[in-house]
């Protein structure tokens, strides 16, 4: 199953919009980083912030998944992304081209548990 862990873009108010926009080179840099490291397990970065509107923003990863554990890394690191640039997150699958959230966690929504993100998304 090819999943999507996104940061949490939308419904921003403006002093979170302004956060966003300041943190993002660094949100980058640890996405990228992330990607690197799990190019065994094709991680692939998903970075769209070209508009000028944080809403329109799609900042993250993608990546096959086959159980739970293949979930832990990526759910850690945005779990650690979320507490420490004050975040949330989406995750969902992604089929024939269409993301389909299952669930949201992060600094405002609890901590992510990849068992339990695993169950959503039927693994």
């Amino acid at each position: 199953m090819l999943i999507y862990i996104f940061i949490a873009c939308d419904r921003l108010d403006e002093k979170q919009e302004k956060q966003l926009k300041q943190n993002l080179p660094a949100l980058q840099a640890a996405l990228q980083t992330y990607v690197e490291e799990n190019e065994a397990n094709r991680a692939e970065l998903i970075n769209d912030c070209s508009s000028d509107d944080c809403e329109d923003w799609q900042l993250g990863i993608s990546q096959p998944v086959k159980k739970h554990t293949h979930l832990a890394p990526a759910v850690n690191l945005f779990n650690g992304l979320a507490q420490q640039y004050d975040i949330d997150c989406e995750v969902g699958s992604i089929e024939d081209g269409e993301r389909e959230p299952v669930s949201y966690f992060g600094k405002h929504e609890g901590q992510g548990d990849a068992f339990l993100i695993a169950q959503y998304l039927g693994l």
